[in-house]
């Protein structure tokens, strides 16, 4: 296989999308990366499930406040405005549809905007959490992810085999190698890695992939 991005190249790349002023929540793990690469002249004003809205990066090694964690349990500093508030308040904005948008990992994508990300399997995630409110509490929902598994199985599928995070709530995939939309129940190809042609990425993927008439080349910085 062609080269691929990192997981701070993702990261970076989904992170130009966010507009400035956005209310974000990032998934626990490789999401919360995306709160490293906020462009110059934006911010994002980050809310976590467990009762904190604005907060900032995380602080040093040894200057942690252990009282102070997002819902990954990682430690956050404060900013002037930080707010908290109770676990269900927290809940409260995300299923009154506060929140512009959400990031979250994925195990599978359906070219239908159907999201997995948790698995009841014995290394999986044993419990859906909050995410099956944010994927339909917040306005947009996107993906970071690699764009094969491990073992090189297709992550973008037709239907997804594991159990269902949200169905039809995912709008933009950002993978290792291309920036997918799902639009109208199929995924259409917006950028990819230079390096690598259409049907090489087609063959890495589990259902079809709708072309238009320019595709962009993904282009990131060196992380």
């Amino acid at each position: 296989m062609s080269a691929k991005l990192s997981s701070t190249q993702i990261a970076w790349r989904a992170a130009q999308d966010i507009t400035d002023g956005a209310y974000v929540n990032l998934g626990i793990g490789f999401p919360e990366m995306v709160a490293r690469f906020q462009p110059p002249g934006r911010e994002a004003i980050f809310h976590t499930e467990n009762g904190i809205l604005g907060f900032g990066e995380a602080p040093k090694a040894g200057e942690e406040d252990w009282d102070l964690i997002n819902a990954g349990k990682k430690a956050v500093t404060l900013k002037p405005g930080t707010a908290f508030f109770h676990h269900a308040d927290s809940f409260a904005m995300v299923r009154g549809g506060h929140l512009d948008v959400a990031i979250l990992g994925a195990y599978e994508v359906a070219e239908t905007g159907d999201l997995a990300n948790w698995s009841t399997g014995p290394k999986g995630v044993p419990a859906v959490g909050g995410a099956m409110d944010l994927v339909h509490g917040a306005k947009r929902v996107a993906v970071i992810t690699e764009h094969v598994t491990k073992d090189g199985k297709p992550k973008l599928v037709k239907r997804c085999a594991l159990p269902l995070t949200g169905v039809g709530c995912v709008t933009r995939v950002y993978t290792s190698l291309a920036v997918i939309d799902i639009e109208d129940g199929h995924f259409v190809l917006r950028e990819k890695l230079p390096s690598l042609s259409v049907d090489e990425l087609q063959a890495m993927t589990g259902a079809a992939l709708v072309v238009p008439g320019t595709v962009a080349d993904l282009v990131v910085p060196e992380l």
